[in-house]
Formats: C-alpha cells, structure tokens, sequence
C-alpha cells in the first residue's frame, strides 16, 4: 500500500500535538478539619520572676516564625554558631547536592519532548565474491570503499502522555529532595541550639557540683575531727566519705556530657573536634522569647517541610500511576533520514549519491505474562501507600507540636516548682547560718543546709534547660521560618 505524500505531513502533526494523557491528576491532599493542636487552646504560661527562663510566654495565634527565630534568644554566639552550620555543615551540603542533582534528572527527562536527531558517518570496505549476481558499485568492482554520511531525526509523539507523567514523576521527586533539603537546614539550627543550651546547663551542674563536693569535703574534715574528740561515731564518717564519693563519682558523667555537647557542636559547625575553642555558655546568657507564634493548622501542613516532602512523594507515586497506565498502550515511533553514500569522500554529497526515508512505527503490547498489569497495580498500591505515608506525617506533625505545647506548660510550672524550693533551702540556710554565730547549731548543719541549696539549684538548672530546649523544639515543630529565606523558598511552590 502506498501513502500519499501530501497526506503525511498533516498526519505527523497530528500525532505530534494530540495526545491524550492518562490519569490520575494529582490533586493536593486537604488541609486537616482541626482547628487547634490541643483540646484546650494555649494561652500563657505562669512567670518565675528573677529566674533564667521564668518569664512567662503567649502564645500567640496564627503568628509567623521569623526565618532567624534563635535570635530571639539574644545570644551572639549562639547567633553565630548557628550561621557557621548553615554555612559549614556536611548532612546540609548533602542534601543540597541531592537537591541539584535531582533538578539535573528532571531537565534531562524533559528532553524526551524533543526529537532525537543524531549525525554520522560510516567508512566500509568491501570485497565481494568474484562470482556475485550484482556487484555494488555500477562499475562492477568486487573490491570498493563505501562512505556514508548520514543523519537521523526520531520522535516519539506523546500519544498517551507517557512522557508527561515522566516528567511529572521527576519533577515531584526533586520537590521531595528540595523540602529533604529544607528539613535537614531547619534540624541543624535546632540542633545548634539545643546542643548550645545543654552545653549551658551542664556547665552550671558542673559549677554546683564543684561547690557541692566542697562542701562534702569540708564536712568530712568536720566530722573527722569531732570523730577524733568522740563527739560521733565512725560510722557517721564512713557515711559522710560514701556521699562525698558519690557525689564525686557524679562528676566526670557531667564533664564526658559537657565535651560531647562541644565535639557535636564542632561537627555540626562542619569543624573537627577541637579544631577551634569549644564555646562557653550559660543559662544565664540566653533570654527566653515571651511571645510564641503558634501557626494555625492549615498554615503547618502548607510549611512544615516533612509534610511537604510527603506531599511530593505522594505526587510521585500519582504520576508513576499514569506511566504505568501509559506503558500498557501503544507506542508510536516516527523517523526519518538523510544522507549520501559514494565510493569516495570527494564524491559524497555529489549528483546520485542521496537517499533519504520517512518512517512510522506502531507497538503494542499483546502479551508479556501479565507484568505490564502487575506493575501497574503495584504503582496503585504504591500510590495508597504514600497515601498514608503523607496522613502518618500530618498526624506526627501535629502531635510534636500538642507535645511541645504541653511541655513549654508543664517547663514553665516545674520551673516555678523548682525555683521556689530553691528559695526554700536558701531561706534554710540563711538561718542555719544566723543559729550557727548565735551558738545554737554546730557547723555540720550549716554544712548540710547549704548541700540541699545547691542540689536544689542544679535542678532548677535542669528545669530552665527543659524551658529553653522546649521552646527552640516549638520553633522546629511549626516549620522554623525557612519560607522567609528566599535561597530556600525559590522553586518550592
């Protein structure tokens, strides 16, 4: 059968710009039917004036985080140190190379809109058998050199979008590389700050643990020497160089926490363990933010960036739907080529050397053993899979936000719980001290006073600690701000 030449250009078009693109059509998951985090909706927190950390906080609704929320802590090296991270830290520029190599794989996926036309040339000799019917060449050699230059052009029209949802598939997995990014810059800066509060308070249990083992040093001597007149018995020297030791032995955990906390701030600073001066903090140092932006809801699922990533996966899994679709259906290949051969290269291109040929080429698939359908139910159950995946990730996101919120309540009582039995052993001790110039109590109650006051003090530290830790968490958990950086907001929506 012969096909008119006239007829075949409008048929190439055709099949060039009409397609019909199988399904599914992503469409972006609703936003959760809650309108708050907790049963009861957060308000403030109850203040412990004159404390690190006792101030009270609001909470303030459908507020914004700032994209350098740690400087509400008014602290320039922890300010710092979180810059070095963001500029300096390995899992970071990890995930940035995954990010632009996944951007790199969905533009070459994109090329496969385009016709393929590819160029070259082909150099044979030849010898045929003396007793061939038809020599190749018209002057009836049987020892020749065949050049042959060509080029060839090949498209695939789009018939059944099968590229389209490709290209979609690739796409949505360098948004889920793109919020893998993001997540990784919002976890380094939380990290930053919690391993520079943590660093803080072991730095003040390690103060008060000093004083402590001071005291018990100085009571042991006390109780030594009245031991040596036979005011008490051995035993209560064996009992006092028990504590002593246990307080001792409490020591060095202290200190091996303390380093670690300064080896990991190296390393997520992108340093060496001791490469630079590890940084001293202190509770103190840290101003606790009074106002708490809390997102609304809808505002999290839209910001937060594993409940983005889940979002691009899902959309992911939704394209991969329609490429299975799309792989069940016929292909349709058109080609097409040009070119000259002659039996020299001063002969190419030359007067009867040309040829050329249009062609169009049509699969389908009849039968493979079912695996075409198997694959294509395999990306339906895939596709429910990150389904749920992406519900999983809403519902834990919510979840670490009720936790933060009801730790930042229960931090803000315990301090003041803490904070007023501290106040309680100092009162103790302030007494006991005025009983001891009066003659009323012997030294050793001074010296056991002043003991509860200073484990009273390394709990409150541990509480204003929770407080601060708490808080940063908080920022983390409703997102940490990063849309406001436009380095990492660019491309994301």
């Amino acid at each position: 059968m012969t096909v008119n030449r006239r007829y075949l250009a409008p048929l190439l078009a055709s099949l060039m710009t009409t397609s019909c693109v199988v399904g599914p059509n992503f469409k972006q998951p609703a936003a959760p039917p809650v309108s708050g985090y907790t049963a009861t909706p957060p308000d403030k927190t109850v203040a412990t004036p004159d404390v690190p950390g006792g101030e009270a906080q609001r909470f303030v609704s459908g507020g914004d985080i700032p994209a350098d929320w740690w400087t509400l802590f008014h602290s320039k090296p922890l300010n710092a140190l979180i810059e070095q991270a963001l500029a300096n830290n390995a899992d970071l520029k990890t995930a940035q190379a995954a990010l632009l190599a996944a951007q790199e794989n969905t533009r070459a996926q994109r090329g496969s809109y385009a016709p393929k036309v590819s160029a070259g040339v082909g150099i044979t000799r030849e010898r045929d058998p003396s007793g061939a019917l038809a020599p190749v060449p018209s002057n009836n050699a049987f020892l020749y050199t065949l050049v042959t230059p060509q080029l060839s052009v090949s498209y695939v029209p789009d018939v059944f979008g099968l590229n389209k949802r490709t290209v979609e598939a690739a796409t949505a997995q360098a948004q889920a590389s793109r919020y893998q990014m993001v997540a990784v810059y919002v976890t380094i800066s939380t990290n930053v700050a919690a391993a520079a509060i943590q660093e803080a308070a072991l730095e003040d249990q390690i103060d008060a643990t000093n004083e402590l083992i001071g005291i018990d040093r100085e009571m042991l001597g006390v109780l030594s020497y009245q031991k040596s007149k036979g005011y008490v018995s051995g035993a209560d020297v064996v009992a006092q160089q028990t504590q002593l030791a246990q307080l001792e032995a409490s020591l060095p955990p202290l200190i091996k926490q303390r380093d670690q906390q300064n080896n990991l701030i190296a390393v997520l600073t992108g340093q060496f363990p001791g490469q630079a001066p590890p940084p001293k903090f202190s509770l103190a140092s840290f101003t606790l933010p009074s106002d708490l932006p809390l997102s609304l809801p809808s505002v999290l699922v839209e910001r937060r960036p594993d409940i983005l990533q889940a979002q691009a996966n899902l959309h992911a899994a939704s394209a991969q739907v329609g490429i299975a679709t799309a792989n069940r259906l016929p292909n349709i290949t058109l080609s097409a080529n040009a070119g000259s051969t002659a039996l020299a290269i001063g002969q190419v291109f030359g007067p009867g050397t040309g040829f050329w040929n249009l062609g169009a080429a049509l699969l389908a698939p009849i039968f493979d053993g079912g695996t075409l359908l198997h694959q294509q139910r395999a990306a339906r159950a895939a596709y429910r899979q990150s389904a749920e995946q992406y519900r999983g990730t809403v519902l834990t996101a919510f979840q670490n936000v009720a936790d933060t919120l009801t730790a930042l309540d229960q931090d803000a009582r315990t301090v003041k719980a803490t904070a007023a039995a501290r106040d309680a052993s100092k009162a103790s001790l302030d007494i006991t001290r005025a009983q001891y110039k009066d003659g009323y109590v012997a030294y050793l109650a001074v010296l056991t006073a002043n003991q509860a006051y200073q484990q009273a003090r390394i709990a409150l530290v541990q509480a204003e600690a929770d407080r601060f830790a708490d808080t940063a968490a908080l920022f983390q958990a409703l997102g940490g701000g990063w849309w406001h950086r436009p380095e990492l907001d660019q491309g994301t929506k």
